[in-house]
């Protein structure tokens, strides 16, 4: 499990939303390699698989809004108050998006509220994934969907121990971390994985809530 000490929590998440504050303004520039290399091809492929009202966590610059299919309502969420407003730029055109202030660790929403849950590059970021992922649980209705692109820790295991010492820097620079075990940590956030698409560090997951 992946989660840090109370108190120490707090911290971690507000340096992360000082780096992405900082970095706004040129994300969208320097992460388009990335973009080019095939994460646009995996965000379109899974976002076909949104239905209903969508809660986006970790909106970032708003991305994801020309890849969800018509007729969806999306609720987008961030904690950087710099990349929601270019993310409200990105959004200005298209009708059903409501953008806000908040963090996935505590949603401000009810129980089950929504029919899926989107969140593309966001857990290598948050300070306690498992607890963002248990209120992404209880924000989505049970039957609902949790669509997920993440990249994880390598698992050859020299290439993961040099994931986990470049992670405090990536984080410090960046906001991020490179050796997150998602998979794991869905699982000990009471979730399941009903798909996976894995290639290399990255997976395309659709997760829901365990049955009772």
């Amino acid at each position: 499990m992946e989660a840090t000490e109370p108190g120490a929590g707090v911290a971690d998440q507000e340096a992360v939303t000082r780096a992405y504050d900082r970095t706004a303004r040129w994300y969208d520039l320097y992460d388009a390699p990335m973009e080019l290399l095939g994460t646009r091809r995996r965000r379109r492929r899974l976002l076909r698989r949104a239905r209903g009202r969508v809660l986006e966590v970790g909106v970032g610059t708003g991305r994801n809004v020309e890849h969800y299919p018509a007729g969806v309502e999306i609720v987008g969420i961030d904690v950087s108050p710099a990349m929601l407003e270019r993310a409200r730029r990105r959004a200005a055109d298209r009708t059903g998006v409501t953008l806000m202030h908040a963090d996935v660790q505590d949603l401000p929403f009810d129980d089950g509220a929504f029919d899926t849950a989107v969140a593309t590059c966001v857990f290598c970021s948050v300070a306690d994934p498992v607890q963002g992922l248990r209120e992404v649980a209880r924000v989505v209705r049970p039957e609902g969907r949790i669509l997920l692109l993440e990249h994880v820790r390598p698992r050859n295991p020299l290439l993961g121990r040099l994931a986990e010492l470049l992670s405090p820097l990536t984080r410090r620079l960046f906001g991020f971390n490179v050796d997150r075990r998602t998979e794991d940590n869905i699982a000990t956030a009471g979730l399941e994985i009903v798909d996976v698409r894995r290639s290399g560090v990255w997976r395309e997951i659709e997760a829901r809530r365990r049955p009772s």
